[in-house]
């Protein structure tokens, strides 16, 4: 699902996140001290919880990838494949629930972090079974274009890993700025598209497999990988700011909505050049 820049992954989260008899003036109480000598997180709960790890959060999103592929393979098995070339290939009916459900568990999931552990799989669940029926219909179309876009969407995450952990990529508060209006940008234009789309109107050039088209898809694509620095980032800093343990799924949530986001758009930049 598209969606503004992980709004979720935002540094409200923290204090929504933490008990308020846990804090001490703590990690994310709403007044900030400057960083000790070393550059460690000021803030100290007043008693210890289990905190947030770099490896709970890679196993978590791990059960959310394989979570979403398993309900993903329902999805695909749900479309029908066309009898022949001339035939249309149709989206289940159920499409639009697994997409509104997707987007009502996210929404709950962004105000009540602390449920992550249970609404993240659940949403990971939905969201792959509107992936996996739409990869289909996808693949009807274009033979090996999933293969593509799953082998892309591996691709740019790793380069971008690297580029985050190698400081190439800097997620100053400029930078981060910059890639939530992007981001707010796109949704407002994806927004429109629909809206348009029920009367009747058509996006000029977000769906064109001309030039201008292929350099839109490109664009969204990049502000797409870019938002995996900031899921990076967020990762980082809550394990640096001893985060409770739950903010590890929640995380793994966030960094789950820009992979699907991600590759749905590999999908359709991938179409328009091959529809060319």
């Amino acid at each position: 699902m598209l969606r503004t820049s992980n709004p979720a992954l935002s540094d409200k989260v923290w204090a929504r996140s933490i008990p308020a008899d846990q804090l001490q003036d703590g990690w994310g109480a709403p007044t900030q001290v400057p960083p000790g000598p070393d550059g460690a997180s000021p803030w100290t709960p007043s008693r210890p919880y289990a905190t947030m790890t770099v490896g709970g959060s890679v196993s978590a999103t791990a059960v959310l990838l394989v979570v979403l592929v398993a309900f993903g393979v329902f999805g695909w098995n749900s479309v029908e494949a066309p009898r022949n070339a001339l035939d249309s290939v149709a989206l289940p009916g159920w499409i639009f629930l697994a997409v509104f459900g997707a987007l009502g568990v996210a929404i709950l999931t962004a105000f009540k972090p602390n449920l992550a552990r249970f609404t993240a799989p659940v949403y990971a669940a939905v969201q792959g079974l509107a992936v996996g029926a739409i990869s289909a219909v996808y693949q009807f179309q274009f033979e090996g274009i999933v293969v593509q876009a799953i082998g892309l969407t591996v691709g740019i995450t790793a380069i971008m890993l690297a580029l985050y952990g190698l400081r190439i990529i800097k997620v100053t508060e400029k930078f981060r700025m910059g890639v939530v209006a992007a981001t707010g940008a796109i949704f407002l234009v994806y927004m429109l598209s629909l809206v348009l789309g029920l009367f009747g109107v058509d996006m000029p050039f977000l769906h064109d497999t001309g030039p201008v088209g292929i350099i839109i898809s490109l664009v969204i694509v990049g502000v797409a990988a870019l938002n995996l620095a900031l899921d990076f980032d967020f990762i980082e800093r809550g394990v640096q700011g001893g985060a409770p343990k739950h903010m590890e799924w929640y995380a793994a949530f966030g960094l789950l909505v820009t992979l699907v986001w991600l590759y749905l758009e590999l999908l359709r930049l991938l179409s328009k050049l091959q529809s060319r």
